[in-house]
Parts: structure tokens; C-alpha cells; sequence
């Protein structure tokens, strides 16, 4: 049985008439402010949709998976939630904490970065400060993937960035296909017995460390 969540960008405005100036300059912070424009309620609704949506399903379903002796997870991630991208210390630390992580400690980050984005505190408190709600957002869903694959051995739960994909997400500014962003997905669903668990791809390649 295939569980694959995939959640929307749906957190930002995004003027895309900008994004050529991004991928020609794509550490231009000036760029970047032009290309997003970000608010509270718009960060709040990233989270719940793209953290909270996928672990809502998963909970929901779970029941059926341990119904099957071939139970898939597969959640679609993205680049950005990679712990590189979160420059905050002690949260890195924390989501990458394995053995100690719990769903209760990823809400306590989550209540933690939302609170600092109300007050304006971002950069001040080593969060990111560019596509900040989405970067923490997958961050935090891939650490739950981490806890998923450690609470239910007999699954299989990772997750996997299909990379830039020339998609309407995109405006098709992406370098590759629907098709070949899906090949991670499809090849992690149809994994043997005995595979990876608990682990992030970037489309096929296998990271110890995200």
C-alpha cells in the first residue's frame, strides 16, 4: 500500500515575471524580495498545509497501511528543507536528533519560528529569510519522516525531492520534466522489502545528512 503526499507552494505571492532575474542571480537577496513577498498569516497557512496537512493524512491512513505487508511513505520534499538551509544552530541540532525527536519537539520549533516571524526576528534568530515558512515547513516534514520510519519499522517512509520541474508551481521555469521529477518517487514506491527507511533523496541520490 503507496501513501505520496505532495503539498503546494501556497504560502507566498510571487512575482514571477522576476524569476529569470533569480536564476541568473539566485543568491540576490534583492532579487529574491522582489520575486516573494511574505506576511504572518501567509507563513502560518504554509505550516499547517505543508507540515501539519501531510502528517494529518499520514495519521489518518496509518491504520490502513499496517493493514499491508508492503506499507510505502513517500513525501514530497523540496531543496530548501534541507538543515544547510536553516542557518539556526540549535534547531538543526534538534531536528537532526534522531533518536530524541518527537512530534511534540518538531511543534515547539514550529510554534518557536512562527513566533519569531510575527515579531520580525527571522534573521536575528538564524531562521531563513527567504521562502523562510516553506524551508522550515519541509524541514520539519522531513525530520517527521524520520520519526515515521523509527515508529513503524515494517514501513518504508522517506521522503524525496523530485529537484526544479517545469510545472505551473514554476511558471515551466524549471530544468526537468514532470515526468523525470516523478522517476524518485515512482523508484522509492516500488522499493523491495529490505530497502531505505527514513531517509531523504534528491531525486535518486540517497542523503545521510538533511
Amino acid at each position: 500500500m503507496l501513501m505520496l503526499s505532495k503539498e503546494p507552494l501556497s504560502f507566498l505571492v510571487v512575482g514571477w515575471h522576476k524569476i529569470f532575474l533569480c536564476k541568473m542571480q539566485p543568491d540576490g537577496e534583492e532579487v529574491w524580495n522582489e520575486i516573494e513577498t511574505q506576511s504572518f498569516e501567509l507563513a502560518e497557512q504554509c505550516i499547517k498545509t505543508n507540515y501539519y496537512g501531510v502528517r494529518g493524512m499520514v495519521e489518518a491512513l496509518t491504520p490502513l497501511l499496517q493493514l499491508s505487508d508492503s506499507a510505502r511513505i513517500i513525501n514530497v520534499t523540496s531543496k530548501l528543507g534541507l538543515l544547510k538551509n536553516i542557518p539556526n544552530g540549535r534547531v538543526k541540532g534538534l531536528l537532526n536528533d534522531v533518536e530524541s525527536l518527537t512530534g511534540d519537539r518538531i511543534d515547539e520549533i514550529l510554534k518557536e519560528f512562527l513566533k519569531d516571524f510575527k515579531e520580525g526576528l527571522l534573521k536575528t534568530k538564524g531562521w531563513p529569510t527567504q521562502l523562510s515558512a516553506y524551508t522550515v515547513a519541509k524541514a520539519a516534514m522531513n525530520a517527521y519522516t524520520r520519526i515515521l520510519a523509527k515508529r513503524y519499522p515494517n514501513f518504508h517512509a522517506n521522503c524525496v525531492s523530485p529537484g526544479y520541474c517545469k510545472t505551473d508551481l514554476s511558471a515551466n521555469t524549471g530544468y526537468f520534466t514532470a515526468a523525470e521529477g516523478a522517476e524518485g518517487a515512482v523508484r522509492l514506491a516500488l522499493l523491495p522489502d529490505g530497502g531505505p527507511s527514513g531517509f531523504c533523496f534528491l531525486q535518486k541520490e540517497m542523503l545521510t545528512y538533511f
